[in-house]
């Protein structure tokens, strides 16, 4: 096998095969942020195209966002008993398969079951989920770096796709860009069938890290129905506080950035007159700073006291967006909230990765992980609909992004009263 192969090969220069698990996961994630940012690009195409009003184009969006979300806890249950090789795969091929139907779609439900739901699913079958289980199966030291890298990949997927779709949207049309992302999805797909594993112990290795000699313990049985895996270990992690706290700013934490400045920035920039083009290089200049933003995140992360990480990164972005409307929309006002907001925009990723498997265990972390990144997808279905609502109603975004800004500020205060040692999650019950 090719990853044998390679795993050898790596292991004679002292390279582990976490890392080449790490590129694969990262290509994959990139390709699929294209997938899941591409909608912010057709928005006014579509609009043009068939009259759909913001609102209705928002409504499929925030499907597709709660979706996303509430898929996650279960994608985890999914990963534990199938692999993640096959569980990323399938994903893949149902995402393709729903861009590609979207060619021919005239219709706003067309829209809605598409965009919405089908894709909503076979992106949540992955989203950030995949990258916590493969930091957190792959690496015992540097695991906040890994998911510093692995979380990266969002906002390199805006940095790489968007300016590019958008010139190509504009010149020949949103269903060529939209085939442009089919096609990467399927190189995405051929990486994963080639390269990736589910553990160390399939190429004959043990964790990065990981110095120890002894024989590592097989895996726990994964033959619990996948619904009663991601619904019992909901059940556990809801009695404690620091599950809801960190559900309440991963919620907050989705209503500032996808749902909002992901689908919406665009749009809000051409009502002052900035070109969509322009526009979509804002978003990708985001990106760049957001890749250096988020990987340093995941160094701090294995350094410093991750509550205090939260703190700083909420109370930056909030107030980065409380200043947007006074930038005036200027080269040099949008310049430095790009480079800003950028910096923070998945910044709070690793720190509450981390602080999710120091609370609950390294065995159900991704599972817990998965229903905080379903609040984070929740909240960004509420951002979506309703920054879209504020543009229907009031003719303005401006309303969404103040109130996106102050709910910030909320989030950086409440996650202090999470309790500063950690307390293992149990098997079957939690007294935290």
């Amino acid at each position: 096998m090719i990853s044998n192969w390679l795993s050898s090969a790596l292991s004679r220069h002292n390279v582990h095969y976490g890392w080449v698990m790490v590129g694969v996961t990262f290509f994959t994630a990139l390709v699929t942020a294209g997938a899941v940012g591409a909608p912010g690009v057709f928005i006014v195409p579509l609009q043009k195209e068939f009259g759909w009003s913001t609102a209705e184009i928002s409504s499929a969006l925030s499907i597709r966002f709660i979706l996303f979300g509430l898929m996650a806890p279960f994608a985890a249950a999914l990963m534990n008993r199938y692999g993640l090789r096959n569980v990323t795969l399938s994903a893949l091929v149902v995402v393709a398969s729903a861009l590609m139907a979207s060619l021919a779609m005239t219709k706003v439900w067309h829209l809605l079951l598409l965009w919405g739901v089908v894709i909503g699913i076979g992106t949540g079958m992955t989203a950030l989920v995949l990258g916590a289980t493969v930091a957190a199966r792959w690496f015992n030291a540097r695991r906040g770096l890994a998911v510093g890298i692995l979380t990266a990949s969002v906002a390199t997927g805006q940095l790489v796709f968007l300016p590019m779709l958008a010139s190509v949207t504009e010149h020949m049309g949103w269903r060529v860009a939209l085939s442009i992302v089919c096609i990467m999805l399927g190189m995405a797909a051929f990486a994963v069938l080639m390269l990736m594993r589910d553990r160390p112990s399939d190429v004959g290795l043990r964790p990065f890290g990981d110095r120890g000699t002894e024989p590592l313990p097989a895996p726990a049985p994964t033959n619990a129905p996948i619904m009663a895996a991601a619904l019992g270990t909901l059940r556990d992690a809801a009695q404690t506080r620091a599950f809801w706290i960190l559900f309440a700013t991963f919620f907050i934490c989705g209503a500032s950035t996808n749902g909002l400045v992901q689908v919406h920035l665009i749009p809000m920039c051409l009502d002052f007159g900035i070109p969509q083009v322009q526009a979509a290089s804002l978003l990708a200049a985001m990106g760049v700073f957001d890749f250096f933003g988020t990987i340093m995140s995941g160094w701090l992360s294995d350094r410093y006291d991750n509550r205090w990480l939260l703190f700083w990164y909420y109370g930056l972005r909030g107030l980065s967006l409380l200043m947007l409307p006074f930038t005036d929309f200027s080269f040099y006002g949008l310049s430095l909230f790009a480079m800003f907001y950028g910096l923070d925009w998945i910044a709070t990723v690793p720190p509450t990765v981390r602080l999710t498997a120091q609370r609950f265990g390294a065995e159900r972390a991704n599972l817990v992980f998965g229903w905080i990144f379903a609040g984070h997808q929740i909240g960004a279905a509420f951002a979506a609909f309703g920054a879209g609502l504020s543009r229907t109603v009031l003719a303005t975004y401006l309303p969404a992004f103040f109130f996106a800004g102050a709910l910030c500020v909320v989030a950086a205060v409440i996650v202090l009263l999470i309790t500063r040692a950690p307390k293992p999650l149990a098997a079957k019950a939690i007294t935290a």
